[in-house]
């Protein structure tokens, strides 16, 4: 392990801010993340993943720790199903890939989401359908005021939309170093119920496809609406659908009876996010190098010289007008440093 002074983290997070840390140190296994937890000179730390879901609006004056925790594995299988572990450093689409190339089904929904494996149980990542959790076994965690290992079931880890127990009570207390899937090995359950894969699989004439078809698919759709990070910064979605109760749904729809919404259940409806951006006149607009991208209103983007701060500004001004034109308030999935 080296330990770097005054390092650039402007390769290490998908907006491209360029902001430094006070010292950087890039851990390759459980045992060397132990080692440097246990340096009492470095008590304050910050655990660096992909860096997919955070917007850096500062210099970090601690310790960033890069987990670089490499390896995947079959634990066990059965002739129907297959158990699958992840190390944390591993990239979260190469890992989908892995799984579909071996005919493991469950993930194929959440193809081409940025980022690495370890960060995906904090948010309960989601795309067309599908959660993390509807495959999710457990993850190994580190605990970092002990340097103990603790294994987290699906219970423990008390997910919800876009939630966990990682964003609430342990935030700041745990490093997950891997993860645990059920993944299927025959009769998959495919999630088509999407309009748009729908209609990609139907443009090709598949009429009963594969895992990867539906993999394919959400490619073509992710490709055509978001940017590629390593072309134009960003972090994918900035804000979360919001979710709203029976009475407010009533209201919003008598106003806006063309909006879109998903039925969530009796009393709970969620409401796209990005149409409400894109209503609220924001799409495609550009504030010197902070914008909204311009297929997808739910991306902010960094132009090439944006600050954090200038992204957040932009954020809280989306924030505050769909607030006053809808009476909504859409609340950021990134995590803001």
């Amino acid at each position: 392990m080296q330990i770097e002074e005054h390092k650039s983290l402007k390769d290490f997070n998908t907006f491209g801010i360029d902001c430094s840390a006070r010292y950087f140190v890039a851990v390759t296994s459980v045992e060397e993340l132990k080692q440097i937890l246990s340096e009492e000179k470095f008590d304050n730390r910050f655990i660096l993943g992909g860096g997919s879901n955070m917007l850096l609006t500062k210099d970090i004056n601690a310790l960033v720790i890069h987990l670089n925790l490499k390896g995947k594995k079959v634990l066990s299988e059965t002739d129907n199903k297959a158990t699958i572990q992840a190390m944390a450093g591993e990239n979260w689409h190469e890992f989908v890939q892995y799984c579909i190339k071996n005919n493991f089904g469950g993930l194929e929904n959440l193809s081409l989401i940025p980022g690495n494996v370890g960060t995906a149980p904090i948010q309960n990542i989601g795309a067309y359908g599908v959660e993390l959790k509807d495959t999710f076994v457990s993850c190994d965690a580190i605990e970092i005021a002990t340097g103990k290992e603790r294994s987290f079931t699906k219970e423990d880890c008390n997910f919800g939309y876009r939630n966990s127990i990682f964003k609430n009570e342990a935030k700041g207390e745990y490093i997950i170093t891997s993860v645990t899937f059920q993944l299927t090995k025959k009769n998959h359950t495919l999630n088509t119920g999407y309009g748009a894969i729908q209609q990609q699989l139907a443009e090709k004439s598949i009429e009963n496809p594969s895992i990867k078809d539906i993999s394919d698919a959400v490619i073509e759709i992710r490709q055509s609406k978001l940017p590629d990070p390593k072309k134009l910064g960003n972090s994918g979605s900035f804000f979360k659908n919001p979710v709203v109760n029976s009475k407010k749904f009533q209201e919003f729809k008598i106003q806006n009876p063309e909006a879109p919404y998903y039925e969530i259940s009796d009393n709970e409806y969620k409401i796209p996010a990005g149409w409400l951006i894109e209503k609220a006149g924001f799409k495609g607009k550009r504030f010197n190098d902070a914008g909204v991208h311009k297929k997808q209103a739910l991306v902010l983007v960094n132009y090439g010289n944006a600050t954090g701060n200038d992204i957040w500004k932009l954020a809280l001004t989306i924030q505050q007008t769909v607030k006053d034109k809808f009476d909504i308030y859409i609340e950021p999935e990134v995590n803001i440093i």
